[in-house]
């Protein structure tokens, strides 16, 4: 199973992308951080300048208090940002997700983005294709094919 099948069942429409000299504050009220818990940072909308996510506004606000919300989002995205391709294998990049300890995951074609995986829809598409495979087995099994 590849990362464009957890593509094809999303949505039309790309990552949520926010530039990256809007405010915290603007940030916040974006439908795209409540809709997906991240943000990819883009001055084009289609290259990738950084993520930042709900987390990331939640620690920055811990720490700066609320002179954060005046910041840009600039100033606490995540610069370098783990990306993958629509033909890497889901497993992998769940795997790579766990290790990294990322929950959200750009997808970039030619150096385009073209979506966002998240580690929720990984794990479902896993439980899934584990489901399927259940079944099959047992229907192979009680001779029921």
């Amino acid at each position: 199973m590849t990362v464009q099948r957890v593509l094809d069942r999303q949505p039309k429409g790309i990552a949520p992308t926010i530039a990256p000299d809007t405010t915290i504050a603007m940030a916040l009220q974006s439908r795209g951080l409540e809709d997906a818990g991240a943000l990819v940072v883009s001055s084009d909308g289609r290259t990738i300048d950084g993520i930042i996510t709900e987390r990331d506004i939640v620690r920055g606000l811990k720490s700066n208090g609320p002179d954060l919300l005046s910041k840009s989002v600039r100033d606490l995205m995540t610069a370098k940002v783990l990306t993958c391709a629509p033909h890497d294998r889901a497993v992998d990049i769940m795997a790579l997700m766990m290790s990294r300890h990322v929950h959200h995951v750009p997808v970039l074609t030619t150096g385009s983005l073209v979506g966002m995986v998240t580690v929720r829809d990984l794990l479902q598409l896993h439980f899934e294709e584990a489901l399927a495979e259940a079944e099959a087995m047992q229907k192979y099994i009680s001779g029921s094919e």
